[in-house]
């Protein structure tokens, strides 16, 4: 499905918080006119409403694509107004966390085509990665509708099986949470050698964004920049002998972590 598709049948967004925001920032910014996106959101805020996007309005018939994205405890609410284009015409894609296709099959119907996608917050900033897994009822080009959409917020991957989204969730899904911490305690540990707080903080925030982006663009596996910057009896390996301890080291303590957060995930499904 291309952009004249979307442009020619209307895309409808249920809720446009953040994360809604930031995909229809970069879809506007791709080219997708104003006039073709129709959003439902009981609170927009100005930026929306300064887009030029239809609010509140009546919707088209039969949309190319349905884009929901609001909050899980709001879906039994908001699913209802989507119910007429269940069936099979319109492609829906779902950002919404903690909602299986299974539920969006049950208040659709079977036939309907759903992509399940799993984001995360650096997506705000277009530097996410989001998952993505779609149901029996969709097919290969569905799928790349949804990964050009997705894409407006960053990287996107495919996923196997549904189940996999519980792994997601606990890797990518919760893992900026995880790192935001780690920033506040580099910076604490920074200050604890004295430097100063704001100091300690901009070297830390500076030092995990470019080790990131290094990461990313280098061809070298990050065991290997690891193994690039730690001389023999330096300083970094000094620090490393504490951070891959095999017993209180990072690596279980992450295992442990990720573990949690999946399986917190599989449980609220029940």
């Amino acid at each position: 499905m291309s952009f004249t598709e979307i442009e020619r049948r209307g895309l409808v967004m249920l809720g446009c918080g953040k994360m809604g925001s930031a995909m229809l920032a970069g879809w506007l910014k791709r080219g997708l006119s104003p006039d073709a996106v129709f959003v439902l959101d009981p609170n927009p805020s100005d930026w929306l409403k300064g887009t030029g996007v239809s609010i509140n309005a009546d919707l088209p018939d039969s949309p190319a694509v349905a884009l929901v994205a609001v909050k899980p405890q709001m879906m039994g609410e908001a699913l209802p107004r989507m119910a007429a284009f269940g069936g099979g015409e319109t492609l829906f894609i779902s950002v919404a966390a903690g909602t299986p296709i299974a539920a969006f099959e049950a208040a659709l119907g079977a036939g309907t085509r759903i992509v399940r996608a799993m984001p995360n917050t650096p997506a705000a900033v277009g530097k996410g990665i989001t998952a993505i897994i779609g149901n029996d009822a969709t097919g290969a080009d569905d799928l790349d509708t949804a990964e050009a959409l997705l894409s407006a917020i960053g990287q996107v991957v495919r996923l196997e099986t549904e189940d996999q989204i519980d792994a997601v969730t606990g890797l990518s899904g919760s893992g900026p949470a995880y790192v935001f911490y780690m920033i506040d305690a580099l910076a604490a540990a920074g200050e604890a050698e004295g430097l100063p707080k704001p100091l300690a903080m901009q070297l830390a925030k500076a030092t995990v964004a470019g080790a990131g982006a290094l990461a990313e663009e280098a061809e070298e596996t990050p065991e290997q920049l690891r193994i690039n910057v730690t001389s023999p009896n330096g300083t970094t390996q000094a620090g490393l002998e504490v951070l891959m301890n095999d017993n209180a080291g990072l690596l279980p303590l992450m295992r442990a972590t990720v573990a949690a957060a999946a399986n917190r995930s599989r449980e609220l499904k029940g």
